[in-house]
Order: structure tokens, then sequence, then C-alpha cells
């Protein structure tokens, strides 16, 4: 086995999670420095293990309560504190409610007019919109005259 394998393997070793197989022992016994980081990992766990965390003071509770009133009598600070304030934040509601009313309903300013050349695609949608051949209003119109230009087709297609 590498030293790169060993090493992944080292902390659970040292921890006893996982068995060492016979190739890990005998990598361990030849390579002197994966015995030694297993050694140390070793003595770490031992130290960790006879360590105990310190006790908080008597007082600590005390002091954190006082700390935390002190904390919530304070004046609050920022630039969103205006926010706090019901009157100042419902009077930016009414009025950005009402600017946006009057930006969305304001009706379209009108353009000069556009010259269109004849002959151009754009003039010919004009002239079949404003001769009202196909008109979205009058569906069964507009089906009619396709089933007429069908019927056609088939009596052309039929000698």
């Amino acid at each position: 086995m590498k030293c790169n394998e060993i090493r992944e393997l080292l902390p659970d070793l040292a921890a006893g999670i996982t068995a060492a197989g016979s190739d890990v022992n005998d990598h361990l016994r030849d390579c002197a420095d994966c015995g030694a980081t297993l050694a140390d990992f070793r003595k770490t766990m031992a130290l960790l293990d006879e360590w105990q965390a310190p006790e908080p003071s008597a007082y600590f509770d005390t002091r954190l309560k006082a700390r935390l009133r002190e904390e919530s009598v304070k004046a609050p600070s920022g630039w969103l504190v205006w926010l706090r304030r019901p009157a100042l934040a419902v009077s930016l509601a009414v009025a950005l409610v009402a600017g946006l009313t009057f930006y969305i309903e304001r009706p379209p300013r009108p353009g000069p007019p556009v010259a269109v050349l004849p002959g151009t695609a754009v003039s010919d949608l004009q002239v079949l919109d404003n001769n009202h051949l196909v008109s979205d209003s009058d569906p069964d119109s507009a089906a009619s005259l396709l089933d007429d230009l069908q019927v056609q087709q088939d009596v052309g297609a039929n000698p």
C-alpha cells in the first residue's frame, strides 16, 4: 500500500473505529513515517479522552441576562430603522402603490406616422387588415373562407 492510502486510514485506526488489515500492518512496520504518525494520533486521542470541559462560572447566566437587557434597551440604529415607525411605513407604501398605478395606467403616446412602401409585406398586411378579409372577431367567417379555399383546391386538383 502507498503512504497516501494509509494516511487516510490513520485517524480511524488511532480511534479504533476500523481494524487494520495485514497489508496495513506490514506497511506500518516498514514505513517509519506512517508508524510515527499513527503513534502521534494515538497520543492525541488519549489526551482528548482525558480532557474535561471547564465548568462555566456561577455568575455567567446573570451576566448574560444583564447584557441582553442592556442591548434591548439601546436605541436601534441603521438605515432600516424608519421601517419600524408605522406611520412612515404606511405612507411610503401608499406612495409606492400610487406611483406604480399612475405609471402603469398611463396611455402610450402616439408617435409620428410611419411611411410604408407599397408592395412590401407590411403594406400587404395593412391592406388585408383594412379590407377585413379575415377577422378575429368573426371566427365563423374565417372558417367558411378557409373551407371555400379548400373546396376550390380540391376542384382544381380533380378534373
